[in-house]
């Protein structure tokens, strides 16, 4: 996905994103995986912690799908399905913690970076990597379909459209929990609460019905080096 979304922006730039009514073209931030990023060190992580508790990133408004994400669902509707009676809120044990740690360090490991245009030969879309080879949005898929298969409820995992630290389009994982929204990325194997990876939030899927929802350009204050 190597087109800018809504044009090139510098990710310290507050963006009135949540205004443009065009189509969303996911490129140029999908492929760096185990990007360092700088600045303070990534958060400790191992499979005996928690993290500790920090805030959620609340709606401000609607937003329209990606395109590519509405042909996705035309394809896998039950990917897209909200199931209410599920936990829109993870309750984060350690157990749900390792395996949220264990699957983005997997996916990151195994799936290889390609653009959508060499991969299927078209400039957007959203899949599984099922060869081995995706960006952004394919590896986050996967990622949420693994959790679902380990009991995780899949109302509570959100896929996020933000503009990365280069001012690119890129697609993340935000999972909610009652410590706090995290945030799972091909290009780092650390999850991070949102507010340490250094992106402007743009919008993410809705929970409660298959409408998407304006972020508002929050901006992450705190850009956290890769671990």
């Amino acid at each position: 996905m190597r087109q800018a979304l809504f044009g090139r922006f510098k990710a310290r730039v507050r963006i009135s994103a949540w205004r443009i009514g065009v189509a969303v073209a996911l490129q140029a931030g999908c492929l760096g995986l185990a990007l360092v990023l700088g600045g303070a060190p990534a958060l400790a992580q191992t499979l005996a912690s928690l993290p500790a508790p920090t805030q959620t990133l609340d709606r401000t408004g609607s937003a329209r799908p990606v395109a590519a994400w509405s042909n996705f669902c035309e394809r896998y509707p039950a990917e897209c399905a909200i199931d209410v009676s599920e936990p829109a809120v993870l309750t984060l044990t350690p157990e749900v913690w390792r395996a949220i740690m264990s699957v983005n360090r997997g996916v990151n490991k195994r799936i290889k970076p390609m653009t959508d245009l060499k991969h299927w030969g078209v400039i957007d879309k959203w899949d599984f990597p099922d060869d081995g080879y995706g960006d952004c949005e394919d590896y986050q898929l996967l990622k949420r379909k693994l959790l679902v298969e380990h009991g995780l409820s899949r109302r509570a995992m959100r896929m996020t459209v933000v503009i990365d630290e280069q001012g690119e389009g890129h697609a993340v994982l935000m999972v909610r929990t009652d410590r706090g929204d995290f945030i799972l990325d091909n290009k780092r194997m650390s999850v991070l609460p949102w507010q340490q990876t250094g992106y402007v939030f743009v919008k993410r899927e809705g929970h409660d019905s298959l409408a998407w929802v304006s972020l508002n350009g929050v901006t992450s204050p705190t850009v956290t080096a890769n671990r």
